[in-house]
């Protein structure tokens, strides 16, 4: 039985994944080399939890039992070592992930599940830097976190049925709803949604429309909670370009290739939410969506 999960990465996603597990009474060590950004993810999960609470999801004492289960660290071989499931939750970068992977390996013990939130990078070639690749996982939970029901469980190559049918299970104790996919570039979610926010990049770059008429036709007239610019501010403009790589490399395929506009975008640090400035402009305490003035006529 999992009781003791360790997150790798204190980012967005990785402190929305510790929320989730601390709130359903796992045992959470949340691991960065920053302890600077390990405090960030304290303060974010503590505000997150004050937004359930504002909701009447949950109440004070429940909120101080929730952080009292989740602990930081700095060093990965300490953070994972009593771990029996480490979500890798780490920038999309394959270098990176497979680094981390090696260090989890060496340090957890021999029973532990190795997942991967990754959105896209091969969970069999992360698998191949480990002595488990039959214990090696996609758990590809969606952004926000606390809000989002999906997880995509990515079976690699050598992924054992016993792992998958236990992340399954563990998902749906988290309240989530767990969806298979195959080890292929980008999985289910992104090999879909990317190509269609690459389109919307297009359609833009192409001046067939402005940036407030494209994300309101896919709004309106395909009831889409959110515009595919506006969505990709929300990932980052830096994420979509490397999942698209990613399909692109994978598949050798054209309709994959990153729209020009996103790659200057990127280039500039025009990133989305995360710099302030994309298709639309972030203001800071402003819910108001303005298109940024690159792309005002």
């Amino acid at each position: 039985m999992i009781k003791n999960v360790s997150v790798i990465g204190a980012g967005t996603m990785g402190n929305g994944i510790a929320h989730v597990f601390a709130q359903h009474h796992f045992n959470v060590t949340l691991i960065d080399i920053s302890a600077e950004q390990l405090q960030k993810a304290l303060n974010t999960i503590s505000k997150n939890l004050d937004r359930q609470i504002a909701k009447e999801l949950i109440n004070e004492e429940q909120k101080t039992v929730i952080l009292q289960h989740i602990q930081t660290r700095t060093d990965i071989k300490d953070g994972v070592a009593t771990a029996r499931l480490v979500v890798e939750a780490a920038t999309e970068n394959e270098a990176i992930k497979l680094q981390l992977f090696k260090l989890a390996d060496e340090a957890a013990p021999p029973d532990c599940i190795l997942a991967s939130n990754t959105s896209s990078i091969s969970i069999t070639k992360i698998a191949s830097v480990t002595q488990r690749p039959q214990q090696v996982i996609g758990m590809h939970f969606m952004n926000p976190v606390p809000i989002m029901k999906l997880v995509e469980v990515i079976n690699g190559y050598a992924t054992s049925n016993f792992v998958t049918g236990t992340i399954v299970e563990l998902s749906k104790q988290l309240g989530k709803t767990p969806a298979l996919a195959n080890d292929y570039p980008g999985f289910v979610a992104n090999r879909i949604l990317m190509p269609m926010i690459n389109e919307a990049i297009y359609t833009l770059h192409e001046g067939v429309a402005d940036v407030a008429a494209i994300d309101t036709i896919m709004k309106l007239g395909m009831a889409h909670p959110m515009g595919p610019l506006q969505l990709a501010d929300f990932i980052g403009l830096d994420v979509c370009l490397s999942i698209l790589q990613v399909l692109y490399n994978g598949f050798g395929n054209s309709k994959y290739a990153p729209c020009p506009l996103l790659v200057n975008m990127v280039a500039a640090q025009k990133l989305g939410v995360k710099t302030e400035e994309g298709f639309y402009t972030y203001l800071p305490g402003s819910k108001d969506l303005v298109v940024s003035d690159k792309f005002r006529k």
